[in-house]
């Protein structure tokens, strides 16, 4: 009888707890590649409540940090994410949903701090960290496709205390700046050959997507998008950065760059 009067009040209390978490708001965003993002549906499983999209993919969801949110759409892998502090702070969030995405099975950006390679992350160095109050990218089901092993495969942790290069599911955010980032600048490159650049066709969508990372964490406005890659191309850049690898350092040099841009566009 005791410890069953134990348990009732451990389960009570804990019904109360979870009754005085104190939930706000948070509008998101649904960006897919047609034009059908009615109707997805977005679950918070930590209060076991939900919502849908509408006509423009946009939804409001009620979260407190560290809820688990399901997002669940036809055609893709449910995507699964924890709400962090940046987004509580921005009370937004934005969602991409790819369907084509080679080598790529699930990708998911935090703000703090890079989910980095092992073999292209410097220890010590001073990497940009994406803003991204929430930047999260999911594919159509995997199964669909071959995704072949290759050298960015495993990933370790080697940084518990600033939370960087932690593992989601296999993949990085170096993936991310191979597959979105880097080819719009390397379509846009002039020494492919000498610099031995691999040739990587950039679709619409994924030009939109790395056009969209730009703006949203370098501050560079839409329309100028185009002018910063020249920028960032010309001079003494180096064009090897567009090689698999560096993508880290590459980063830091779009940091770089940024400022300098944007202070000749005050000018």
């Amino acid at each position: 009888m005791k410890k069953i009067i134990c348990l009732l009040l451990i389960f009570a209390a804990y019904s109360i707890n979870a009754q005085n978490i104190k939930r706000i708001d948070v509008k998101g965003k649904i960006v897919v590649e047609h034009n059908d993002v009615s109707g997805i549906t977005i679950f918070n499983s930590s209060s076991n409540k939900g919502t849908i999209t509408d006509d423009k993919g946009t939804f409001t969801i009620a979260v407190a940090e560290n809820d688990v949110i399901e997002v669940s759409a036809l055609q893709f892998q449910n995507l699964n994410f924890r709400v962090n502090a940046d987004i509580l702070k921005s009370k937004s969030m934005k969602i991409f949903l790819i369907e084509e995405i080679n080598k790529l099975d699930e990708i998911i950006v935090k703000s703090k701090g890079l989910t980095g390679d092992l073999i292209a992350d410097i220890d010590g160095s001073k990497t940009f960290n994406p803003k991204l109050d929430a930047l999260y990218f999911a594919v159509k089901h995997s199964s669909e496709y071959n995704f072949e092993t290759d050298y960015k495969t495993e990933v370790k942790n080697i940084g518990d205390d600033i939370q960087r290069n932690r593992l989601y599911n296999g993949l990085n955010v170096v993936n991310v700046v191979d597959q979105l980032l880097l080819p719009i600048f390397r379509s846009e490159a002039k020494r492919k050959k000498t610099s031995d650049i691999p040739e990587v066709p950039t679709s619409a969508i994924k030009y939109y997507f790395a056009s969209e990372f730009l703006v949203d964490n370098f501050k560079i406005p839409e329309h100028r998008v185009e002018d910063f890659i020249a920028y960032v191309e010309s001079g003494d850049f180096d064009f090897t950065l567009l090689n698999y690898g560096r993508e880290l350092e590459f980063l830091d040099i779009l940091n770089q760059k940024s400022v300098e841009f944007l202070k000749k566009e005050k000018k």
